[in-house]
């Protein structure tokens, strides 16, 4: 019997969506009037959707409070509200003509709403101030919407032992009658956290404008700069501002939410953070001695160039203080591996995730201990949790899929026409939501010579990392659409 979905539960998801989006364009419309130039792109691009989120809040009519909400709802939900936001996303590049095609519009703005960085623009700073903070405020949106998608809904949705990623179990009960205050508290963090850097930026002589442009790209580890150069071209103190905001954005928001509850001795015993830190200060000062070593750089700038791009990279933010390519090989090496860490789960950050590696880590010894001992028990667990057999599984499981899913769209990649490099680095760094690569799309070039066949390729990589693969790919199952 086919499933029914509870639409009414879409269209008032869909439609409430729309119209923060549409108060988005406003703001831009606004710092249109104030930079003098057109606001028109954004009064269509806001006409447009208030009229679709107004009709699809028209027929999803009043919800009952204790609706009961399936995971499958869940799912198509989540799955087909960031692909409208994309979509709507890409009206003001289309309607100003700042990007005239379709598809690279489109790779913009997911790119964009998925925190990821890629881009397609050769020359950032020709483009109208509005339109490039309605690039970085796409950043901003999507990066404190998967911070609640993570935090709060997908524990609820059960996938990949999502409760032990995000808050302790005595936490995690009160989450479902508290969603709102839960979401609203996390939101005023972020705000808090992004008002912080702008404030940092701006004692370092950055404008207004540039440093809510690139706060909002550090918070949410987007990556987009409106300045070509990223931030090569500002001083050590900003370099080091970004730096520390990038760090604190791969944190899982949820240790924050801890650090306002007091509950310190939880934070303390973060396993997942713990790793989080131990691995950025090892490749951090691994890359700061090939720069010291191999190209006799001063010891200041090798640990700030090293460190800043390994952040970067890390917590997949893809911002860029130096040319990496330029690098010794064996950093090259280590940048790439370095791209299928991710930061920590319930952050902004992309990849694979440290909970996961450390999951990965632990069964490791639990097979060699096993060898050691056959009749050994050796459980796993996480921040004191044990895993049960179906979340150990399930996490495993999703560290081959993402694995074998870079493989498949690396070869597909390979055949659109990109070069091994380019096309193993492009598909990484957009899984990951990182991006700038290796190649053709390092981190002084761009994605606008990739064929419009890659760049949908990749556009539909950045949904899938971003949102956990399972989730989507639930969606192309034959049991999905079967009760």
């Amino acid at each position: 019997m086919v499933h029914f979905f509870k639409s009414k539960i879409l269209l008032k998801v869909i439609s409430r969506i729309l119209l923060i989006i549409s108060a988005a364009f406003l703001v831009c419309a606004w710092l249109a009037f104030v930079f003098r130039e057109n606001p028109e792109p954004f009064f269509y691009s806001f006409g447009i959707s208030v009229f679709i989120g107004l009709i699809t809040g028209f027929f999803s009519g009043r919800l009952k409070s204790e609706v009961q909400v399936y995971r499958k709802d869940a799912y198509l939900t989540v799955t087909l509200s960031w692909l409208i936001i994309s979509l709507i996303g890409c009206l003001p590049y289309l309607f100003s003509g700042a990007i005239p095609g379709f598809v690279d519009a489109f790779f913009e703005t997911v790119s964009g709403f998925t925190t990821t960085g890629s881009s397609i623009l050769s020359d950032i700073e020709i483009l109208p101030k509005s339109i490039l903070f309605w690039r970085s405020l796409t950043h901003w949106i999507g990066g404190i919407g998967i911070i609640v998608l993570v935090i709060v809904i997908m524990p609820t949705m059960q996938i990949g032992g999502y409760h032990l990623f995000t808050l302790e179990s005595s936490l995690q009960e009160k989450i479902q009658p508290k969603i709102k205050s839960v979401g609203y508290r996390l939101l005023l963090i972020y705000i808090g956290l992004t008002a912080a850097e702008i404030i940092l930026l701006m004692l370092g002589k950055m404008n207004l404008f540039e440093s809510t442009c690139h706060s909002f790209a550090s918070v949410s580890t987007g990556g987009f700069s409106p300045k070509n150069s990223s931030i090569a071209g500002y001083s050590p103190y900003v370099q080091y501002v970004v730096m520390l905001f990038m760090l604190l954005a791969g944190i899982n928001f949820s240790v924050y939410y801890l650090f306002v509850k007091r509950k310190f001795r939880r934070i303390k015993t973060n396993e997942e953070l713990r790793f989080y830190l131990i691995m950025i200060t090892v490749i951090g000062l691994l890359v700061t001695a090939s720069l010291k070593f191999s190209m006799h750089k001063p010891i200041e700038e090798s640990f700030r160039e090293g460190f800043f791009q390994v952040i970067s990279i890390v917590t997949c933010t893809g911002f860029a203080s130096a040319d990496y390519l330029r690098w010794p090989e064996v950093a090259w090496v280590i940048i790439f591996f370095s791209m299928f860490l991710g930061g920590c789960t319930g952050s902004t950050s992309g990849g694979i995730k440290m909970a996961r590696h450390v999951v990965l880590f632990k069964n490791i010894r639990k097979i060699i201990r096993r060898q050691q001992s056959v009749h050994a028990v050796v459980p796993v667990t996480l921040n004191g949790n044990h895993l049960s057999d179906d979340s150990n599984s399930s996490i495993l499981s999703y560290i081959l899929v993402y694995l074998l899913l870079f493989v498949t769209g690396s070869i597909l990649m390979v055949f659109i026409g990109s070069d091994i490099l380019t096309a193993g680095s492009s598909v990484a760094t957009c899984m990951a939501g990182i991006g700038p690569g290796m190649g053709t799309v390092g981190p002084v070039s761009n994605f606008s010579h990739i064929p419009d066949a890659g760049k949908m390729v990749l556009s539909f990589l950045m949904l899938l990392g971003r949102l956990e693969i399972f989730t989507v790919m639930i969606l192309f199952s034959k049991s999905f659409w079967t009760k």
